[in-house]
């Protein structure tokens, strides 16, 4: 049994991440967050801490006998990082001997500036660990959550379905011209979860680079199983990447990030420079991530994708 800080633990994908270890019934949860305690009661194991990340001396309380860090602090929200310093600088203060920075996504960053905290965050910890093992870290990626394919319909209890450049529901997608070869992971959240439990209870060091692959397919392999999963043809829209480099996105649709992060506003300002970087992401392999706990954990069985995608479309229009 371990005391674990989940940071931003009132997130969608934090949530997850709680639900799985408390129902372990092993560990200490203490949940950080700037919001207020709800009213609803939380799991067993579970201290909801209000939290201020620029208050060096709550923090530190805070993680007074904390082992493992977990932040989910969104990035575009913490510009600079600055919350996220100030977490790594307490956890080291507090003695905490492990730490998983704000990542469970993308393998890097290009043409995705909203993800730049998370660069400025890397390169901290690197610098931490220069001369001597400081903080013991890893940094937990997924690639695209599997969920994100069966919109409109839910398929997990806390993340928020969301539209992305592959859209089964209308059996469409976007991708930059020539791309057919790239790989993205697509890695169900239920395993991403699990296999963070899993990290938590690992005698072993942690592995920096901490991928975490269901599938890694193609994006060629990704339309024929679509075709598949969805029985119609997909209307394929291969784009220019100059055109998308200057934020211009010339398709039949663009994508509407509905995530509980961005605000409606953000959203209609943002939606076609977004799509353009995601698009041109994915293009560079940004979406397609290293499989480091797979290896370390290798008993613990993946779900495929599309094994997962044709349960949560059966029977579907």
């Amino acid at each position: 049994m371990v005391k674990i800080a989940i940071a931003g633990g009132a997130g969608n994908v934090g949530q997850e991440i709680i639900d799985v270890l408390a129902a372990t019934k092993k560990h200490e949860i203490l949940l950080l967050s700037r919001k207020d305690t709800p009213t609803e009661k939380l799991a067993p194991g579970v201290t909801w801490v209000k939290i201020n990340y620029e208050n060096p001396d709550q923090l530190d309380e805070a993680l007074r006998g904390v082992h493992t860090v977990l932040s989910f602090i969104t990035a575009h929200m913490d510009p600079g990082g600055v919350a996220q310093k100030c977490l790594v600088d307490a956890a080291v203060r507090a003695g905490v001997k492990r730490f998983a920075p704000s990542e469970w996504a993308s393998s890097k960053f290009d043409y995705m500036p909203w993800n730049d905290s998370k660069g400025v965050i890397r390169e901290y910890l690197k610098e931490l660990n220069k001369e001597k093992k400081v903080l013991e870290y890893t940094l937990f990626m997924a690639g695209l959550f599997t969920s994100y394919l069966t919109l409109p319909y839910k398929t997990t209890k806390h993340v928020h379905p969301m539209q992305t450049p592959i859209d089964f529901g209308n059996r469409r997608l976007l991708m930059v011209e020539g791309s057919d070869d790239v790989c993205i992971t697509l890695t169900t959240v239920t395993d991403m979860a699990n296999v963070v439990a899993r990290a938590v209870e690992y005698e072993g060091e942690w592995p920096v680079a901490g991928g975490i692959r269901g599938d890694d397919l193609t994006i060629g392999e990704i339309i024929k199983m679509g075709e598949r999963v969805r029985g119609g043809t997909f209307n394929v829209e291969r784009l220019k990447a100059d055109d998308l480099k200057a934020g211009m996105v010339k398709s039949t649709w663009i994508p509407t990030p509905d995530h509980p992060s961005f605000t409606p506003e953000q959203i209609s300002e943002f939606a076609e420079r977004m799509t353009a970087g995601v698009v041109l992401g994915i293009s560079v392999g940004g979406l397609s991530v290293s499989d480091e706990w797979n290896q370390l954990l290798p008993d613990y069985k993946f779900t495929k994708a599309e094994d997962f995608l044709a349960e949560a479309w059966r029977d579907k229009p």
